[in-house]
This record gives C-alpha cells, structure tokens and sequence, in this order.
C-alpha cells in the first residue's frame, strides 16, 4: 500500500494543484472519484494489467468514463495509461480526498488595525492571506491605537507587522545592536 501511495502521490498534488488553479476541486474529487471505480471494476482489472497497448487502454478508459471526465481529466488519464499508473487512480482519488480536507480548513486571522478598516481594505487582507496560507480565512479585525498607523495580521504561526510601532521598534533594535 505504501508503493501505491508514493506512486500514487505526484499525480494526486498535480491534479489538486491544477483543480486549485482552476477553481475546480469539487468537479476533480468527482471526476476522480468515478475513474477510481471505473478501475475497481471487475471488467477492467484484466485490461489494466498491460494486455493493451498504452494508447488503446487510455482510448478505452475514457471511452468508459465517458461525460463524466473533462478534458483535463482526460489528459491525466492519458498521461498515467502511457506510464502504466492507471491502477493507482484509486489511490490518487483517495490521496486527492486528503488534500481537498487539509485545503478546506478555514483558518483565523486576528488583524489588528490603528483605525477601522473598511470593507474593501478587509477584503484585500483576505485574499492576500488566502493566496499565501492556501486556505480560507476569516478575519477577526480591532483596532490598536498604539500601533500608530498600519496593521498587524496573525494567523497561526504567521505574524505580519506592517503597523508604523513595529518598524520603528525593529529600527531601534538596529540602532541599539
């Protein structure tokens, strides 16, 4: 099992990485999911085995799957049909169905700001967070006079201090050391 899964795993983060990019991990976890049991199938085992050429296998299989594969998917499956991978798409979709959990998870960013931030200003913060933490936030925002101006933003083990107090302590520091 452990050989499947370390097969499995280049193909699984290149079809999450690319769903991510399209905005399309939902439609993948389903797309995989159906070409995992399609592989499954009793009727197919024997063709998995090399018995076809790795083209007519490719050809055959998405024939099977039919409407329920996109073009992308297609090309994966033709990818791992010419490397002879195609038994592992159940460990594929399965290691996919990780991903997509850890993905999903909402993380808590507290923003501390010197003034009220506006719905856009937050709306800003949390896309710029989601695109670097590659998860969903949700902004807890306050307000910090003592930071002079500017924001700072923690969200886990990630701690931005963009606030006018911040810089001026990490340039006393210098000035000290």
């Amino acid at each position: 099992m452990a050989e499947l899964t370390t097969i499995a795993r280049p193909y699984a983060k290149a079809a999450f990485d690319f769903a991510i990019e399209q905005n399309a991990v939902d439609s993948w976890a389903e797309m995989l999911n159906f070409a995992a049991l399609v592989t499954e199938n009793d009727a197919m085992q024997p063709l998995l085995s090399g018995a076809l050429a790795s083209n007519k296998l490719a050809t055959l299989f998405i024939n099977v799957c039919g409407e329920q594969i996109n073009e992308q998917g297609q090309n994966l499956i033709k990818v791992m049909a010419e490397n002879g991978r195609l038994k592992v798409l159940p460990a594929v979709s399965q290691l996919f169905a990780e991903y997509r959990k850890e993905w999903a998870k909402e993380v808590e960013a507290e923003v501390v700001s010197a003034s009220e931030l506006s719905s856009e200003q937050q709306q800003q913060i949390s896309v710029s967070l989601e695109k670097r933490l590659a998860r969903k936030v949700k902004l807890n925002c306050s307000t910090d006079t003592a930071l002079i101006a500017g924001v700072v933003i923690t969200a886990g083990d990630l701690v931005i201090d963009g606030s006018v107090s911040g810089k001026l302590s990490r340039l006393s520091d210098k000035l000290q050391s």
